[in-house]
């Protein structure tokens, strides 16, 4: 494979500085990337032409492309995002909450977003249940590679650079399997100088390997962490995640048990409930055994079904039903209503959609 070309949102400022002399130039190129979102070299107006000529040769603004996108009624958009070497990733855009104005028509609380991100191009792990998985893994995304999916989001949205926003590593690939980039496109991510989205606003989700949950911690990002438990026992787990056999529950529980959390907020577990797998009552009391002593918050997702998959959606009555045992069992606990259900919302969907079509 070609040495893929750097992107100018693979450095922090400090080492952006290291490159692009006097510094003060490298502070005015960091203004064009995260609060104006140039593209390009010809957008940023004020640095000088053989500084932009020179860079060019070497790095690239932006390494993305959006390629194909989808829409759905409640807000959220799904994107196809090509990258240099012309493989393909998704991001999505996700409206949280609605704008609330007050009887003068103002703002009085603005909408708020959250960008699913990808950190692989396609995954190690093979959940037999994500679609993601039947497309094997191809490589690790770049930490500019997941940094310039939010930039590119927030410009196709024109959100302005000092909006607030939330990060979840919950899109394509394992975030943890491609920690060093992921730990880079945080700080990035962090940087006063540009996005300014903090650690607390960043949630990393993993399917549960746990010894590099360790060296997340060991990293002390600030981020929180989201496990994608799925299961209370290893026999399903295994069945859903192969990789719990070398990662099995309690490898994960006690690895989180040493995960340093912000006082003040919980571990999630996110549970995707499948019909007549994991979604009885007897399910929902291992889980209670299973997260005792953690400050945990569980995250009930809805199976989304897709083309080819033998797993059904669950029925919304035995969801509540879960969701109340485990509230009056002392769990904080929600359904996580499926976002983009109309799209092709899923991790992988829009990314096989868009090449069957291709090659159809």
């Amino acid at each position: 494979m070609n040495q893929l070309k750097p992107s100018l949102m693979d450095f922090t400022l400090k080492e952006l500085q290291e490159i692009v002399k006097p510094s003060f130039r490298a502070k005015q190129i960091y203004g064009w990337l995260y609060h104006q979102y140039a593209s390009n070299y010809e957008e940023m107006k004020n640095i000088p032409k053989a500084m932009k000529e020179k860079l060019e040769k070497e790095y690239l603004v932006n390494p993305l492309k959006i390629v194909n996108k989808e829409e759905s009624s409640d807000g959220t958009i799904k994107y196809l995002l090509e990258l240099q070497d012309g493989k393909t990733m998704e991001a999505v855009w996700l409206k949280m909450k609605e704008e609330q104005r007050g009887d003068d028509g103002e703002i009085t609380q603005e909408a708020k977003y959250t960008i699913c991100v990808s950190t692989q191009v396609g995954c190690k792990v093979g959940c037999t249940f994500c679609l993601t998985a039947k497309g094997g893994f191809t490589r690790d995304l770049s930490a500019g590679e997941i940094v310039a999916q939010v930039v590119t989001l927030k410009r196709d949205n024109s959100h302005k650079h000092n909006r607030k926003l939330n990060i979840v590593y919950m899109g394509m690939g394992e975030p943890l399997d491609n920690l060093t980039n992921l730990a880079k496109a945080i700080e990035v991510f962090k940087e006063d100088d540009g996005l300014c989205i903090g650690g607390k606003r960043q949630t990393v989700s993993t399917s549960g390997l746990s010894t590099k949950i360790d060296k997340l911690g060991e990293m002390d990002l600030g981020v929180h962490i989201a496990i994608s438990l799925h299961a209370v026992d290893d026999k399903l787990r295994s069945e859903l995640i192969p990789m719990n056999k070398a990662h099995n529950i309690n490898s994960i529980i006690e690895a989180v048990k040493r995960f340093p959390i912000d006082t003040r907020k919980r571990v999630m577990f996110e549970y995707l409930v499948i019909k007549e797998k994991n979604d009885d009552l007897g399910s929902a009391k291992k889980l209670v055994k299973l997260l005792t002593g953690i400050k945990a918050k569980v995250n009930l997702i809805f199976f989304n079904p897709y083309p080819g998959t033998d797993y059904k959606r669950p029925e919304r009555k035995d969801m509540v039903a879960f969701q109340e045992y485990l509230v009056n069992h002392g769990l904080l606990c929600t359904i996580r209503d499926s976002k983009g259900i109309d799209i092709s919302a899923a991790c992988g969907q829009l990314k096989e959609k868009t090449e069957g079509e291709l090659n159809g």
